[in-house]
């Protein structure tokens, strides 16, 4: 299921360094503005503490993680939709994504140049979501030039749809030219799908990611305190990250060094892996399992799939020719300690067609094609 998380921000703010740390991939990282130029793409394995603790009771050859694709894109500076340092490439490449993570500066680094001379989230982040409220403006401005064309077709599914988004698109307009994101609109969600097709940057979801120095980890600063004032406000997700620290945990080779790194630095879990499932979430994804002797695999579904819908996650044909689906839950196989006494405890479950999977199942399907 390829779905993708673009990191954005201004310019020398660490997306490049959080990216490299991620993905454990290079991404071309240096103190000057439009160091990277073609965004680098990085799939992310979701270290999901079930599939060990599946794995521990069924013994399987192998282990096969879901993940979460991350896109490093470069950074945007003021007047990136009227094409200012490349800008209107680089607004193409978000326009692309599934979601945003949208990393701000939240430490003070006199060697670390700063593209407005001063660190200060607030306005960080309002340059950047005027731009892209920009973008979308003009994609919406074009749209509503369309629509007395429209108006006039002898289709009526055009003609309809023509009626339907004028009057939002009228909206959109004011409150684009505001600078309001469309996420942040009044529009229903019937509304929302009326103009899905404009696939409007600013009705992506977003995660606010403050890059902290070491001490702000223990501690919010004054910077960190100012980005959570806003993400409420927009009823958005803020998340506290050391960019530098995770690029040298990423850095260690063996999964035990990271663990003895992140006990002698005093941190449970790693501020990467905390990101990958907190853009997993906000991409609305759930995860279902298949588990045998031969393998242990953890599945991404949307959230609201029925077992067919999930059956055709794995293949196609699946999908076209379900049958049933065995389902147990992985509490359910953690209580009982197996798949045969989860049977004889009663929680073994045969489900058909209109079966809404969720998080955690564990799942076998029947299918005849």
């Amino acid at each position: 299921m390829a779905l993708n998380c673009g990191i954005v921000g201004l310019p020398n703010v660490g997306k490049s360094t959080i990216f490299s740390a991620i993905t454990s991939a290079p991404a071309e990282a240096a103190n000057y503005p439009f160091c990277t130029i073609e965004p680098n793409v990085g799939i992310v394995a979701m270290h999901d503490p079930r599939m060990k603790e599946i794995g521990d009771i069924v013994g399987p050859e192998k282990m096969i993680y879901t993940t979460v694709e991350f896109v490093d894109i470069a950074g945007l500076v003021k007047g990136a939709s009227k094409g200012e340092g490349l800008g209107n490439q680089f607004l193409g490449h978000i326009r692309a994504v599934n979601g945003i993570v949208h990393v701000v500066r939240c430490f003070e680094d006199g060697d670390i140049i700063h593209v407005h001379g001063k660190v200060n989230p607030k306005d960080d982040i309002e340059t950047i979501n005027l731009e892209l409220a920009f973008a979308d403006l003009e994609v919406v401005e074009k749209k509503l030039q369309n629509i007395p064309k429209l108006l006039k077709s002898q289709n009526k599914d055009v003609l309809s749809s023509a009626k339907i988004q004028l009057p939002l698109l009228e909206k959109l307009k004011v409150e684009l030219e505001s600078g309001i994101a469309a996420r942040n609109s009044s529009l229903s969600d019937e509304d929302r799908l009326a103009i899905e097709d404009l696939n409007l940057i600013t009705m992506k979801k977003v995660i606010y990611l403050c890059n902290v120095d070491e001490e702000g980890l223990t501690k919010d600063n004054d910077h960190v305190v100012a980005v959570k004032a806003y993400a409420k406000a927009e009823n958005s997700e803020v998340m506290v990250i050391c960019g530098k620290l995770e690029s040298e945990i990423a850095s260690l080779e063996t999964l035990e060094e990271k663990k003895e790194f992140l006990e002698a630095a005093g941190i449970t879990e790693s501020g990467l892996d905390k990101l990958t499932r907190a853009a997993y979430n906000m991409l609305g994804l759930k995860t279902y399992f298949t588990a045998g002797v031969k393998e242990v695999r953890a599945w991404t579904f949307h959230d609201g799939f029925k077992a067919p819908q999930c059956a055709g996650v794995i293949h196609s044909d699946f999908e076209r020719g379900f049958i049933k689906a065995e389902v147990f839950s992985y509490e359910d196989l953690i209580k009982f300690g197996s798949e045969a006494k989860v049977k004889e405890a009663g929680k073994f479950r045969v489900e058909g067609k209109d079966y809404l999977v969720k998080d955690g199942d564990i799942m076998h399907f029947r299918f005849n094609v």
